[in-house]
């Protein structure tokens, strides 16, 4: 299939909470390769759908030699501690934050013809699972920063070439 361009922070679909997927067929497959193939490049761990300006609740993956997706992915277990991660994110490019994650995380949902799925990891692996899953529910991880930290996010934001490019 092909690799899509990421929205950026601004865009009003980052911000939505996504629709259940309910329709299992050709253009689903396709999406779901979409979120896999644009989760492949060099520095990319996993993409959500909204990031790909898609309203639904799937995300592809590409990390630590797994690579898939999850269709109506839900959280159902995290475990471990509750720390301090470095985190980015491709619709905030160039910026990264500790983030509180907990060290495991457990995901359910089904594939492209509605059969059960069920993935979990730990560490680096739990951290995209949870930040793939919160992109679903409309947060981006900055959003989810404590407030010192989220501030300083936003300064960094509104001063990034990027975002400065995007304004009128």
């Amino acid at each position: 299939m092909a690799e899509r361009d990421i929205r950026l922070w601004g865009d009003p679909v980052l911000r939505s909470p996504c629709a259940p997927v309910t329709v299992f067929d050709e253009g689903l497959r396709a999406l779901a390769q979409d979120l896999v193939d644009t989760s492949l490049p060099e520095g990319r761990a996993a993409v959500a759908a909204p990031q790909i300006g898609v309203g639904v609740r799937a995300f592809g993956y590409d990390l630590d030699g797994r690579t898939g997706y999850v269709i109506n992915p839900e959280v159902v277990e995290v475990g471990g501690e509750l720390r301090d991660i470095e985190e980015g994110c491709l619709s905030v490019p160039g910026l990264f934050f500790p983030t509180p994650r907990y060290e495991f995380a457990r995901v359910r949902g089904v594939d492209a013809e509605n059969s059960p799925v069920e993935i979990s990891g730990t560490e680096v692996f739990a951290q995209m699972l949870q930040h793939e899953v919160a992109h679903l529910d409309g947060q981006v991880y900055v959003q989810t920063l404590p407030k010192e930290r989220r501030r300083e996010a936003m300064k960094a934001i509104r001063g990034s070439d990027w975002f400065l490019a995007r304004q009128p």
